[in-house]
């Protein structure tokens, strides 16, 4: 289903802030290296082979909520789910605060909170600790969104455009949340759970959409597109210890197959040309997925830039990663009015979530 606005008259929602925080204990490419045999019980053969991932990863560095040490120590899920709510809340309402600021609006201001997760669970929500720290009204409307993984960044925007389009001037603030680092399972010789363990890393992310009038990507077009008989592609497992991973490697080959062909009808729906696309917020899930979204969209680096720095500083950022992108693309390049750009993610599902974003001055 895509959504779009109906006429010139009705509400144009815009992003009119972002905000991203990462916790403090930095994870570089060689510490990867060098725990790898550390952590995981595997053979020679195919610990090569596992080195050999890490170093065309692309990635740098990532970052997690504890130290290395402490991460790779085997703990009971009880203290996973209360480690994840205490730093989910800590990273949350750094990222809030600061996209407040950014966007000159007090808590006052927000109508409605959209919160993002797929690494944690709590109840109440991450949004029910933000509203009361944060000092959001209390008629303030509520949206958690869980399961969707990495693809719920990007459809938490498309819902808080749709609540703008619907209420004009009202404001949406989104906080997405990842703390990958605490579902590490060492004991699962996986190559999904070995894969994810060099990609995944942990930080926390927000933005603002708003009918008021303000500079910014305005949200012109939504859409989701699900991949029939895709389920098993991505996902995890809920045991005992935590969360496991599910990643099929044909992943990034399900893509390469079909973006083509799903951009091409969501723009053409738009009334959009391919070629009237000048900027990117695109998933970074992987080295291997962004070359081959490159290779089909025919895009450049300077196309994708944003979207390499944040796997090389980052790594994989799960729901976080697209607003990360969208960070670094407001900070680093200017826009004029009326240029268009494509945001899309990936998620279970299997599934895609796309923004049509069009600029807009104040």
């Amino acid at each position: 289903m895509s959504t779009q606005p109906q006429s010139a008259d009705c509400a144009q929602p815009v992003i009119a802030a972002t905000a991203i925080a990462a916790p403090e204990h930095a994870v570089t490419r060689e510490d990867a290296r060098q725990w790898l045999q550390r952590v995981f019980a595997i053979d020679e053969n195919r610990a090569r082979a596992m080195l050999g991932v890490i170093d065309n990863s692309r990635i740098q560095r990532r970052f997690f909520v504890h130290p290395l040490e402490r991460i790779i120590r085997r703990r009971p899920l009880s203290e996973i789910v209360e480690q994840y709510k205490e730093h989910s809340v800590r990273l949350g309402l750094r990222v809030a605060a600061d996209c407040l600021a950014r966007a000159g609006m007090t808590a006052a201001d927000i109508d409605m909170i959209v919160t993002v997760s797929c690494t944690g669970f709590m109840i109440p929500s991450l949004d029910a600790y933000l509203i009361n720290q944060l000092g959001l009204r209390s008629d303030v409307r509520r949206l958690p969104i869980t399961e969707l993984g990495c693809a719920a960044g990007a459809c938490a925007l498309s819902h808080a455009g749709d609540f703008v389009a619907a209420f004009p001037g009202a404001s949406v603030l989104v906080v997405s949340v990842e703390l990958s680092s605490l579902s590490l399972q060492r004991a699962d010789l996986s190559q999904a759970n070995l894969i994810s363990s060099i990609l995944f890393g942990d930080g926390a992310a927000a933005a603002i959409v708003t009918g008021r009038p303000c500079a910014g990507p305005r949200i012109a077009a939504t859409e989701s597109y699900f991949f029939p008989d895709s389920l098993d592609a991505m996902g995890f497992d809920l045991k005992d210890t935590g969360f496991h991973i599910v990643l099929s490697r044909d992943v990034p080959q399900m893509i390469q197959s079909r973006i083509r062909g799903v951009l091409d009808g969501f723009l053409r729906r738009n009334s959009v040309c391919p070629s009237r696309l000048s900027f990117f917020a695109l998933h970074p899930g992987g080295q291997k997925l962004l070359s081959y979204m490159e290779q089909e969209l025919g895009l450049g680096p300077d196309d994708t830039a944003s979207s390499w720095r944040v796997l090389s500083d980052f790594g994989n950022l799960s729901s976080a990663s697209v607003l990360f992108v969208l960070d670094d693309l407001l900070s680093t390049r200017r826009f004029d009015s009326g240029e268009y750009g494509l945001m899309a993610a990936f998620g279970p599902g299997f599934s895609a979530e796309m923004l049509l974003l069009r600029w807009a001055e104040a």
